[in-house]
């Protein structure tokens, strides 16, 4: 039987204090509380597209703002995958998706090379949904790209309501991380690399 892929880890600094166990090879179950409606409904969904498991207990001080809460998580979900992923040893490490939420469309290609870099094109004109800035989405995938150690790239290709735009992004870059992180049976043992080794 394979190796199972589940990481947790505790994070507590003065703004933040987050529990998060991940998953890989799950089927979509989530617990997720960050005091932030919003944010659980987009860690909600990609949960539920990637198929991964994942609880999240996050406090944060979010009467000030929610910048600290978002960008720690994505901080934590970096450090929670590449934990769980180990060596990689097997895995497809890429992948992509484009996915359509109403009128907006939106491109993921991620790596999960150990190496970071973080591409974000996505212009829109309305920026809140209630009292969520969609902006703070860009906050959250650069801290997760940092920490996880992948090159990430996302592209709106179009779409008008923050709500769908922001929906979109995190449901293609579950099914696009959800691609990469499959082991692929031909690969085997090996490490996806002519290198030998994904090790920083």
């Amino acid at each position: 039987m394979a190796e199972q892929r589940i990481a947790k880890l505790t994070r507590n600094t003065k703004e933040t204090q987050i529990q998060m166990e991940l998953n890989v090879d799950g089927t979509g179950v989530s617990e997720i509380d960050t005091g932030i409606p919003f944010f659980d409904h987009m860690l909600t969904l990609f949960s539920r597209h990637g198929l991964f498991d994942l609880k999240l207990k996050a406090v944060g001080d979010i009467d000030v703002d929610y910048h600290h809460t978002v960008e720690d998580t994505g901080i934590v979900l970096g450090q929670v995958l590449k934990e769980a992923l180990g060596e990689k040893r097997g895995i497809r490490r890429y992948g992509f998706f484009v996915l359509p939420m109403d009128e907006s469309l939106a491109r993921v290609a991620l790596d999960l090379s150990n190496r970071q870099a973080f591409v974000y094109k996505v212009d829109y004109k309305e920026a809140m949904v209630r009292d969520f800035s969609i902006g703070l989405v860009k906050e959250f995938f650069q801290a997760f790209a940092n920490e996880a150690g992948c090159n990430l790239h996302i592209n709106l290709e179009y779409g008008e309501e923050p709500h769908h735009i922001a929906e979109a992004i995190f449901k293609s870059f579950a099914r696009a991380l959800d691609m990469a992180t499959t082991i692929d049976p031909r690969v085997g043992d090996a490490v996806p690399t002519t290198k030998g080794t994904l090790s920083e």
